[in-house]
């Protein structure tokens, strides 16, 4: 499948890194508003998260290239002012993080776009262990839902299919983004989220926990209906970290549950999933110890808990770009192949 990738921001380049070595998917094309090809190149080979990209790319006028992908570089403000058919393009990836109006982008002539953002009005939102089995041919709009999402959703789906679900809160650990300041300034707006002036988000990332909404639940009802805000209420904490999050999960369920019970059931997911989701941990690590990794639902049972056999509490890590990455690639292999 030739794909274009709309954006080469955090998710965009670790997207490009781990497609690079994918027999299945070639990015032929990046669209991005950065018009230094140069500096491009150098994002992408340079990265002070997760270091220098062995098979480099170099610039060979309006391409990137390495040993395996030779990809044009656009700088196009619209996606609609490029030729998809002279191009060969079959799928994109929008990493742009914009978000743009479902019927207009289902005019554009290509196979799939997948949205690397929750969208209700996406033809699925999809979070591999959860609903992929519904992926078809009919789908053009596809949502690979939020870092966030992607991590909980799975454990919880678990937790209901075993012991019913009635209620609970979680609050994800999340590191800092590119939106916010290193240094005290003025208040950030969101469209994405309706907040025209968040004061939290102009305090200085690099010097506070913030504390913050979180768009999780609504990400994680787009794909379970029945996990909403009315059953789950959520928070969320920036900590000034540059990558791997995690989630304090509190579930009070209806069928009784040991933490014997619980971590048998665990291990026995991870041992028979198909993708890299769930991963037990038992381990004394510490956030920097699950960077790059492609596990996105890593529960960490040292601090796995029951209260009076209703009552679960779980510490879910993630890497929320490279691990998220990673599955968005994953879902793309599952229409490609």
């Amino acid at each position: 499948m030739n794909i274009l990738l709309n954006g080469v921001g955090r998710i965009g380049k670790s997207i490009v890194r781990i497609a690079n070595s994918s027999d299945t998917l070639k990015i032929v094309a990046i669209n991005e508003l950065n018009s230094n090809i140069q500096n491009i190149a150098y994002s992408i080979n340079y990265d002070s998260t997760y270091g220098r990209f062995e098979d480099k790319f170099d610039v060979n006028n309006n391409f990137i290239q390495n040993s395996k992908n030779k990809i044009e570089i656009l700088n196009k403000s619209d996606l609609f002012d490029i030729d998809f058919k002279e191009k060969n393009i079959d799928i994109i990836i929008d990493a742009s993080g914009s978000i743009t109006d479902i019927e207009k982008l289902k005019s554009l002539e290509v196979k799939k776009i997948f949205l690397t953002h929750p969208n209700k009005n996406a033809d699925i939102n999809c979070i591999l262990g959860v609903n992929e089995e519904k992926l078809n041919t009919n789908h053009k709009i596809i949502s690979t839902s939020s870092c966030n999402a992607t991590a909980l959703l799975p454990v919880l789906k678990i937790i209901d299919d075993n012991f019913s679900i009635e209620y609970g809160d979680i609050v994800t650990v999340h590191p800092l983004l590119n939106h916010q300041k290193t240094l005290d300034s003025s208040c950030i707006g969101s469209k994405d989220r309706d907040v025209k002036c968040n004061f939290e988000f102009g305090r200085s990332s690099t010097q506070n926990i913030i504390p913050s909404q979180t768009t999780t639940i609504d990400a994680c009802s787009y794909v379970m209906p029945f996990i909403s805000r009315e059953l789950i209420s959520s928070s969320s904490l920036r900590v000034p970290t540059p990558t791997v999050g995690a989630i304090n999960v509190a579930i009070t369920v209806k069928n009784d549950c040991s933490i014997e019970k619980l971590q048998s059931i665990l291990k026995d997911y991870e041992s028979k999933q198909k993708y890299k989701i769930l991963l037990n941990n038992f381990e004394s690590l510490v956030s920097s110890d699950f960077q790059a990794q492609n596990y996105t639902s890593i529960v960490d049972h040292r601090f796995t808990d029951i209260k009076k056999n209703k009552m679960i509490k779980l510490v879910v890590w993630y890497d929320n770009e490279w691990g998220y990455a990673s599955k968005v690639v994953d879902i793309v292999k599952t229409i490609s192949v």
